[in-house]
């Protein structure tokens, strides 16, 4: 989990630093594992073929869904990836013959029965926009995709159009998303189909639903198997109560950079109430924040300080090796209750960020790592997200944030 998370991150800091990307590569990684919370990673049934906003996830890997469009014509489920950091959603897709495609447990959408489908034609714009996950044509004229994940993964197949069912009432006509007729790696998993693509790029599902949920999403993800948490879709009117309980921060934005992702900027980190002697410049390469991202990154001046003062805080407990990447861990064999300093967030504009405490450890250890540098733009984990609910406002151009949330 930890080794593909980290092929991920200096994926995307190779994109953001202009790195070439010509060949397709995808940055989305998981290894399927639901033995650990830590590698879950948010995904949600939709339907294909044919939200109520606030959608609930179990687990992580689980959301309700519906399996017919509101004119009772049938719609396949499938569970897909909610990634916030990639843009084009695909499926797998019949003809995917278990050679070349991964086993799922949901059926394998079939273009044959769906009246609604049409392959995407290789003269059309729709085609022109995949850039670099264009794959050519097929005989039939038919615009191909294709990634090449950060473990060597790879996902192929027809570029298509069809209606996706979010819910009773939420039809997207004429959704566009890969069709997979193959893909191969460690990448994918049994309890997926697909990805969802959240990310800011023209392909993506937030993109191609802007009239509908304004390009405005969140999530929570929950801090265990067994806790619920959700994802929501544009700002239903019911939840303009809430909107006090947010803290805010601008989100960040750079001609120079891909708009896949989404970068916010931290001022600061405080450990058991007192702040680090960390001067808000060690921050100001941005940190990415990613549903998709297993642990935190922080610039290495930064993640030396918290570390420093995490382990002075968890002197009681006795240490065990490190764990990949993680190299500040703890055996809590036979400790019935567990104490961990509190940790907070401060980002720009003063919003500050307590952590759950289920977003503090990872396998028994400190669930940050170091950066390469100072300079490299550091990220924001899905495991120090748990508990929060993350609220992508686009045309606001700010990240928010509500503890507790789930």
């Amino acid at each position: 989990m930890l080794d593909a998370d980290q092929h991920r991150v200096g994926y995307i800091q190779k994109r953001l630093a202009g790195g070439d990307t010509s060949n397709g590569v995808a940055g989305a990684s998981w290894d399927g594992q639901t033995t650990d919370v830590g590698t879950y990673l948010p995904a949600s049934n939709v339907g294909v073929g044919a939200v109520s906003h606030v959608r609930p996830i179990s687990s992580l890997n689980k959301m309700i869904g519906t399996t017919a469009a509101p004119d009772g014509t049938s719609a396949v489920r499938q569970t897909v990836i909610i990634d916030s950091g990639s843009d084009v959603p695909w499926v797998q897709c019949q003809p995917c013959p278990l050679l070349v495609c991964h086993p799922q447990r949901d059926p394998l959408f079939d273009p044959a029965t769906s009246t609604t489908y049409s392959a995407v034609p290789c003269s059309s714009a729709a085609c022109a926009r995949l850039g670099p996950y264009r794959r050519g044509c097929s005989a039939n004229v038919q615009c191909q995709f294709g990634f090449t994940y950060t473990d060597g993964a790879t996902a192929t197949g027809t570029y298509s159009s069809d209606d996706l069912t979010l819910g009773p009432y939420d039809v997207v006509r004429g959704f566009l998303f890969g069709c997979a007729h193959a893909d191969r790696g460690s990448t994918f998993s049994f309890d997926v189909s697909g990805t969802l693509a959240l990310g800011g790029g023209a392909q993506s599902f937030v993109q191609q639903t802007a009239t509908q949920y304004g390009r405005v999403f969140s999530y929570c993800i929950p801090p265990s198997p067994s806790s619920l948490g959700f994802i929501t879709l544009g700002v239903p009117p019911q939840r303009a109560a809430l909107v006090p309980t947010f803290v805010s921060t601008p989100l960040l934005s750079s001609s120079s950079m891909p708009p896949t992702f989404y970068r916010v900027l931290l001022r600061a980190i405080i450990v058991a109430g007192r702040p680090l002697p960390v001067p808000p410049t060690v921050f100001s390469a941005s940190s990415v924040i990613a549903s998709t991202i297993v642990i935190s990154r922080l610039p290495p001046t930064a993640y030396q300080a918290l570390r420093a003062a995490f382990r002075s805080a968890m002197t009681m407990y006795r240490t065990a090796p490190p764990v990949s990447i993680l190299d500040t861990c703890y055996d809590f064999t036979g400790v019935r209750s567990i104490t961990l300093p509190s940790i907070a967030l401060v980002f720009d504009g003063g919003a500050t960020v307590n952590l759950d405490a289920a977003g503090i450890l990872l396998q028994g250890c400190l669930a940050f790592a170091p950066t390469a540098t100072d300079r490299m733009p550091g990220f924001i984990g899905n495991v120090q997200q748990r508990t929060l609910e993350v609220v992508y406002d686009v045309p606001g151009k700010a990240i928010r944030f509500r503890s507790a949330a789930c």
